[in-house]
């Protein structure tokens, strides 16, 4: 039984204008699962005119997957120039209702959501998903405005999302945006969430709990590699630690550990 559950819409993405293509964490998290020997269980969904495009790449999965209707999908164009990156939405997906929370697994335990627009979870939804069980967020879901054009980014998301939440996930560009500058001990305590983690790429993490930040180093550095999904990786090995006993900060380590394995392979075996 399931005590860890990943909670998103996936994504219809467009790299460099060629053919659509399956993302979203959904992905990354399954492989994160394996890696953990962790029956999770992923909660997803997409439109029915896009099953050619998810339903075989969920199928290669090997890993829970529980389907939900969806209107519409999720949709991103992503255009490098070197390692430089511009993003555009193409298309806003579902935005997930309370009683979505009902198709979670009984024995869940600790739920990352993973939203991909501002408008995926709604304060009322995290608090369903919340309810019995601990709740982790991405932090890109705080700060990506949800409209059609060049992706967008601002501070101004609703307090409330942040009610349900045990531990927040940002990036460093997140944190910046969320503090409207520096981030520190105070702007994450303003935040009135009970961990944040403040994720610095190859150099590892910040926990920010109980009125104190704690540097978690990176396992070792993993350079020269598409970092694509570490963050993902990052959380559902986190979410897997607490969920077996550990503290937050033995967590912290524990996933640094599971995402340098990761990019490590990713490294030694390129697609």
């Amino acid at each position: 039984m399931p005590r860890v559950a990943v909670v998103g819409n996936l994504a219809r993405d467009v790299v460099d204008h060629g053919a659509p293509s399956p993302g979203g964490c959904p992905f990354f998290a399954a492989a994160a699962f394996q890696r953990l020997e962790e029956d999770g269980q992923i909660l997803t969904r997409y439109a029915e005119p896009d099953r050619d495009l998810f339903e075989p790449a969920l199928a290669a999965l090997q890993a829970p997957v529980t389907l939900l209707p969806a209107r519409t999908t999720s949709g991103f164009s992503l255009d490098y120039l070197g390692e430089d990156r511009m993003m555009g939405v193409t298309a806003i997906g579902e935005t997930w209702r309370p009683d979505d929370a009902d198709a979670l697994a009984a024995g869940v335990e600790w739920v990352h959501v993973a939203p991909l627009l501002r408008s995926d979870f709604p304060p009322d939804t995290l608090a369903a998903l919340a309810r019995g069980r601990r709740l982790t967020l991405d932090g890109q879901g705080l700060v990506r405005q949800p409209q059609v054009g060049p992706l967008t980014t601002d501070a101004d998301f609703d307090p409330a999302i942040l009610a349900s939440v045990t531990t927040l996930k940002l990036s460093e560009e997140e944190a910046r945006i969320v503090a409207r500058g520096p981030f520190d001990r105070s702007t994450a305590a303003a935040l009135h969430v009970p961990e944040v983690l403040l994720t610095l790429g190859s150099h590892g993490a910040v926990l920010f709990a109980d009125g104190t930040d704690t540097f978690v180093p990176a396992a070792w550095p993993v350079l020269g590699v598409q970092t694509t999904g570490a963050g993902d990786t990052f959380m559902v090995a986190y979410a897997t630690a607490r969920a077996d006993g550990h503290n937050a900060l033995n967590a912290a380590a524990r996933a640094s550990k599971l995402v340098a394995e990761t990019l490590e392979d990713r490294r030694r075996t390129p697609r």
